[in-house]
């Protein structure tokens, strides 16, 4: 039993990427949510592992990480890449650092690269710096984020401030001279003590060139971008297009739960609403069981009219706030997770065999309420990437989504593409 490549994805979301764009190019990527059914999986070429690193606190991230990559190595993996969010979410508390710190230690590389950013997403790295589309992501809507605001638009020194390792830049204007310079660069920059490599990333090109230079290392780590050019190397099927049927889908009722709070999704779910019954839930009004019973209830009614139905605990920037004072910034998002993954499972119960979920942290907590193992991942298409359906008898169809992306009538689209 072997895996050739492994990608780690620090939330459910992300990895759906990177599994979506292999699918789209012929490589088949198992995706597994529950990291117990490693041992039984077989032989695999690419295997991306759904996790919530994302938000864990440093010592409980870099725990979940060695248990993770114990089991990896035990099935014989090649290659582990740690994925994170292409604007390099985090706080200065952040796990990142610390994650890495724990990889290149266990095993013993002298280097280790970083490559956020992702160009076909309008999300570059230019001399360290981090623009999202095409602003710094210091004056963009990623200012506001509620649990990571990004403030600093310097990746290098985001990443220098959660780790003691001497963090270097890895340019545009080396790599745009070709990979005999650009491997001359990284050497010389070896000797002088740098171990952490931030790689740019204007273009495509700067991606294939860090993977060509990167690729040989046992453990990588960045963002979707470099994942899916590592991984399309590694199983060097690009030309070779292997096309999947589509799988059985179950068949019940449908639902829209909306967890992230960006305006792109506040519009999303006002959309949703205008032709369809939407539950706004204000998580500071009573205890999470509670509020997951009056929904649940709520839901009873309407499902019995065969109607796709939607729950939402994300409000505008002022109920954030009032709920995080109440709460704690991680408290508040915990308790809101908590009610959707709650409200799905129950739905569940009830027949519902199609959700949407917007939110990476929510789309987690909801495929571990679900009790779902492995997924098939469904090619990148028109609504981006996040289709998937369970590998189990319920066949649940899934459409997870990062909270800001997104057409303003991607939920409905969503359930459409299901019923097809």
């Amino acid at each position: 039993m072997s895996v050739r490549f492994a990608v780690i994805a620090d939330d459910f979301t992300g990895g759906l990427f990177v599994a979506s764009n292999l699918e789209k190019i012929g490589i088949p990527a198992l995706y597994v949510c529950d990291p117990g059914i490693l041992p039984s999986i077989g032989d695999q070429g690419v295997v991306v592992v759904a996790t919530r690193l994302r938000f864990m606190p440093p010592a409980e991230a870099v725990a979940t990480l060695d248990s993770l990559t114990v089991s990896l190595d035990a099935i014989g993996t090649e290659h582990i890449f740690y994925k994170y969010c292409s604007t390099f979410d985090s706080t200065d508390e952040g796990n990142i650092g610390p994650c890495a710190d724990f990889l290149i230690g266990k095993y013993d590389q002298s280097r280790l690269v970083f490559g956020p950013g992702y160009p076909d997403l309008r999300t570059y790295v230019h001399e360290g710096y981090m623009f999202y589309k095409d602003r710094l992501i210091s004056e963009s809507i990623k200012r506001f984020d509620p649990i990571s605001p990004m403030n600093d638009p310097d990746m290098a020194r985001v990443l220098q401030r959660q780790t003691a390792e001497k963090v270097g830049l890895l340019p545009h204007r080396v790599l745009h001279r070709g990979s005999t310079v650009a491997h001359d660069y990284v050497r010389d920059q070896q000797d002088k003590g740098v171990r952490y490599f931030l790689m740019d990333c204007v273009d495509n090109d700067d991606v294939a060139l860090g993977a060509v230079i990167f690729g040989g290392d046992r453990v990588t780590t960045g963002a979707d971008a470099l994942a899916i050019e590592l991984a399309s190397r590694w199983e060097k099927r690009q030309l070779a297009r292997q096309d999947r049927p589509m799988p059985l889908r179950g068949q019940g009722g449908e639902a829209v739960l909306v967890g992230s709070c960006s305006e792109v999704t506040l519009r999303q779910r006002d959309h949703f609403a205008l032709s369809n019954p939407v539950l706004d839930i204000d998580i500071r009004e009573a205890e999470a069981d509670a509020l997951t019973d009056r929904a649940l209830e709520w839901a009873r009614r309407r499902l019995d009219a065969g109607r796709a139905i939607g729950f939402s605990v994300a409000g505008d920037p002022d109920a954030v706030t009032r709920a995080q004072s109440m709460f704690g910034v991680m408290g508040a998002a915990r308790k809101a997770e908590a009610i959707l993954a709650g409200i799905a499972r129950g739905l569940a119960e009830k027949g519902v065999r199609k959700f949407v979920v917007s939110g990476g942290e929510s789309s987690g907590a909801i495929v571990q309420a679900l009790g779902i193992q492995c997924m098939q991942v469904l090619a990148f298409d028109e609504l981006g990437a996040g289709s998937c359906i369970s590998q189990d008898d319920r066949r649940i169809s899934l459409f997870l989504k990062p909270g800001k992306i997104g057409a303003e009538d991607v939920f409905s689209a969503a359930l459409e593409k299901m019923r097809a």
